[in-house]
């Protein structure tokens, strides 16, 4: 049975409230203020909140709340507080997949009701994932049979995330204007969907990957003492690994594929919450979860409204906020 201290209950009490206010508030917020009198006498406003407002501001609480427990898992594994979705390579694999996608003129089409950009976002994401594991096992010794380390895997997804940003410039490089146009502002990624389709393509892919990461949570924690001794603990050290990089991998691919990179957020919520809700994954999941969900909402409500009615890349925005919170995290440590 789970304990949870009274504070931190409180904590997540509040998230709670947090999560139920942003997604119930933040769609009356735009360019121009609604009433719900207005949305339900005036049938246009109706329109524009239920087709453009509310599915907005839950595909970024199901974004921000699903990088944010990638960011968990990979600053999990590899027990280092700066590790975020862009550590293995997968976000750069799932942005250069996406990007093939859109430069072969096929991001229109769909393949049983999934779009194409969501289908080269997964495949480029699986591709990094495979390539990670493959460098990091050919880096062990033929004789060695143990898990590659987490330093042998970390640099290896550095290697593949250098790899896949090179080819994305190859790709900008290829392409005429438009296209290229395209790809940079995809790149920076946004939040600016229109009706629920966008949702529901990546709704499947971020459950999937929170189940898989729920089933593994206790696994987590036991990594936090290191490989060795979670493995005297029972835990099967190469499979849990392997299945948490792949739920990461599966919900970072459904998440680019709508939203295109976003930025930091897998890196500084889940760093926040562990400094209000201590270590253990079994709390840190759900508040994870919520956290980034309320965050990018507000961040996404923040960029379309700051200079209406044009709009900033929501992705511009967490990268405007990830930059300081790095500085201040290096004096902290």
């Amino acid at each position: 049975m789970l304990f949870i201290p009274q504070k931190r209950f409180v904590w997540i009490l509040t998230l709670i409230a947090l999560s139920i206010t942003a997604i119930a508030i933040l769609p009356f917020i735009g360019m121009e203020l609604m009433s719900v009198g207005r949305i339900l006498t005036d049938s246009f406003h109706r329109d524009i909140f239920i087709a453009i407002r509310l599915p907005r501001v839950l595909t970024a609480f199901l974004a921000g709340g699903g990088l944010a427990v990638c960011g968990l898992v990979f600053q999990g594994l590899f027990r280092n507080p700066m590790a975020d979705p862009y550590t293995l390579g997968v976000a750069s694999g799932a942005s250069f997949g996406a990007a093939a996608v859109i430069l072969s003129g096929a991001a229109g089409t769909a393949l049983l009701g999934v779009p194409a950009t969501a289908i080269g976002a997964l495949c480029g994401a699986f591709l990094s994932f495979a390539l990670v594991l493959a460098f990091s096992g050919a880096a062990n010794r033929p004789t060695d049979r143990a898990a590659p380390s987490p330093h042998t895997i970390l640099l290896a997804g550095i290697a593949v995330s250098f790899f896949f940003s090179s080819l994305l410039m190859f790709l900008q490089y290829m392409s005429d204007t438009r296209e290229s146009f395209h790809i940079v502002r995809w790149l920076m990624g946004g939040v600016d969907v229109f009706g629920y389709r966008p949702l529901l393509t990546m709704l499947p892919f971020a459950a999937a990957g929170l189940i898989l990461t729920a089933a593994n949570v206790t696994a987590l924690d036991h990594f936090l003492t290191g490989e060795d001794i979670a493995q005297t603990r029972g835990v099967r050290v190469r499979l849990s690994r392997g299945l948490l990089l792949c739920a990461a991998s599966i919900t970072v691919g459904g998440i680019v594929s709508v939203c295109g990179p976003v930025c930091f957020v897998g890196m500084m919520i889940p760093h926040l919450c562990r400094g209000v809700f201590g270590a253990s994954h079994r709390i840190l999941l759900p508040a994870c979860l919520m956290a980034g969900g309320v965050f990018l909402s507000i961040c996404d409500t923040f960029a379309r409204t700051v200079i209406a009615p044009a709009e900033i890349p929501v992705g511009v925005i967490t990268a405007l906020l990830g930059g300081p919170f790095l500085v201040w995290v290096s004096r902290k440590k």
